[in-house]
């Protein structure tokens, strides 16, 4: 994959290939991830902390001895979080060492936003595959599911019956061929 200089891509850290970190940083490629148990990393700096760091309890400047050898770029960055909300803590590892630790772990937050739009995809219209492949079909399908949500999720708010959105779908579904009012279904669907 190529990507424009400056882009910042974000991923799970199944994706782990220090090498492919490495060639992203060369092409001016920011990246955050999340960086996996067991790691083999030394430390270089430990950034300080702000005065208000909150959620953040570490921001790193590591170091990969396994990609040094091959001449790569090896120095990345490494911020500890704690997330409230799941009573966890979570590392992240990047490449860009200009943003603040807060906002590189608000940046991998996001990434659920498109997981979730996925997840909905999937289980609400049915989208198992693409059907085509190239860039433009991709965008094409996308785009399309996209409002398609948006319309159900328009209903689904202006409707006064307690739908749930999977329950919406289906039941949409069935009237296809069925002559009703549409606002009028939604109020009193029985």
């Amino acid at each position: 994959m190529s990507f424009t200089p400056g882009t910042i891509v974000v991923f799970d850290r199944g994706y782990t290939d220090y090498q492919w970190f490495a060639d992203l940083g060369q092409r001016g490629v920011f990246f955050v991830t999340r960086l996996t148990k067991g790691a083999d990393y030394e430390v270089l700096e430990r950034r300080a902390l702000p005065s208000r760091a909150g959620a953040v309890r570490r921001d790193e400047v590591i170091f990969f001895p396994s990609l040094a050898g091959g001449g790569s770029q090896a120095v990345l960055r490494r911020i500890e979080y704690f997330d409230a909300e799941q009573e966890r803590t979570l590392v992240f590892l990047t490449n860009h060492l200009k943003f603040a630790a807060a906002t590189i772990a608000a940046i991998y937050k996001e990434r659920w936003q498109v997981e979730l739009f996925f997840k909905a995809l999937k289980q609400n219209l049915r989208v198992k595959t693409f059907v085509g492949t190239s860039a433009n079909a991709l965008k094409i399908q996308i785009w399309t599911a996209l409002i398609a949500i948006l319309l159900l999720r328009y209903l689904k708010l202006r409707s006064r019956w307690g739908w749930s959105l999977s329950n919406l779908v289906a039941l949409l579904r069935q009237q296809l061929f069925v002559h009703r009012e549409l606002y009028i279904w939604l109020d009193e669907p029985f």
